[in-house]
């Protein structure tokens, strides 16, 4: 069992942490927020003073973090940084969902401190946080890559090496605007079929069954009945949030935009989650419930 220092304990990173504790290995947990610590310390970790003194306590660095420039400054501050601070050898693994640069400029620091790291972002949503069935995204080198999937294997339910440092992130943006860009199809389709009087079980039997099929459908369909467990059911009362749709949504873009790719509908669906997110509270819903707004809902 290793000794890990897991920091950013949010809503996916304190159930991630649970589960690690859970499968045995001890922790050192470092956040900003009271709360958050006195959860990690109630799971069973021990509460570090700073980022600096939970990594040095630990052979394996776990990291989850709101954007790009907090990845930068956790790991790359020269005076209380991950990288500065981590014991010779220790192992690095991001779980932010964070843009492809700062993702491969934090991996070269990293590698030139003689550190091994992988970026190893995430798909199932807080309840796949709770319940360890989480998929992770990883880029970083074969034997680092190797090294963290134990770890990993804690948390979720799958691993996929994606190739080199910064391929975690670019499968997650990619993976993620094909998300949003779906959800805002199958809203419309229902909402077109409420219009034409379709009801909407019968358009999920055919579509469900037929070339619309989509995960956006089957799995977490926007409109009540016919996806008991989807958020729709529980009025819209986050898995994903809105607010993290955009968030993935505008890294996708900027990816496409430093890489000269076309991507017009994914353009699209990022102005549409904007504008859902900058109504009241929307940003806190479940990306789902863009069909409120897609439907003419205030």
């Amino acid at each position: 069992m290793a000794t890990i220092a897991f920091i950013g304990l949010g809503n996916m990173g304190g159930p991630m942490l649970a589960n690690l504790i859970k499968a045995g290995h001890g922790a050192h947990a470092f956040d900003l927020s009271e709360n958050a610590l006195v959860r990690a310390e109630a799971a069973g970790a021990t509460r570090a003073a700073s980022v600096a003194a939970a990594a040095g306590a630990a052979d394996v660095v776990v990291t989850m973090l709101p954007a790009g420039q907090h990845v930068r400054a956790v790991y790359m501050d020269e005076a209380t940084g991950i990288i500065g601070a981590a014991r010779p050898g220790a192992l690095l693994i991001d779980c932010s969902t964070i843009d492809v640069d700062s993702a491969r400029a934090v991996a070269g620091a990293a590698t030139d401190a003689g550190l091994r790291m992988v970026d190893a972002p995430v798909s199932g949503g807080v309840g796949g946080a709770e319940a360890g069935t989480l998929t992770f995204m990883v880029g970083g080198p074969d034997d680092a890559v190797e090294a963290a999937r134990p770890i990993l294997d804690c948390m979720g339910k799958a691993v996929v090496h994606a190739g080199g440092p910064g391929t975690g992130q670019a499968a997650k943006i990619c993976n993620n605007m094909m998300l949003g860009i779906q959800m805002v199809s199958v809203c419309e389709a229902f909402m077109l079929a409420k219009r034409l009087g379709l009801d909407a079980q019968k358009l999920f039997d055919v579509s469900s069954k037929a070339s619309g099929q989509c995960w956006s459908l089957t799995t977490y369909c926007p409109v009540p009945g016919p996806v008991p467990t989807s958020p729709a059911n529980r009025d819209y009362q986050a898995g994903f949030a809105a607010a993290m749709m955009l968030k993935d949504l505008k890294l996708a873009q900027q990816a496409a935009a430093s890489s000269g790719a076309a991507t017009p509908m994914g353009s699209m669906a990022e102005s549409l989650y904007a504008l859902f997110c900058n109504q009241g509270d929307a940003g806190a819903l479940d990306f789902s419930g863009i069909i409120r707004m897609i439907d003419g809902q205030s």
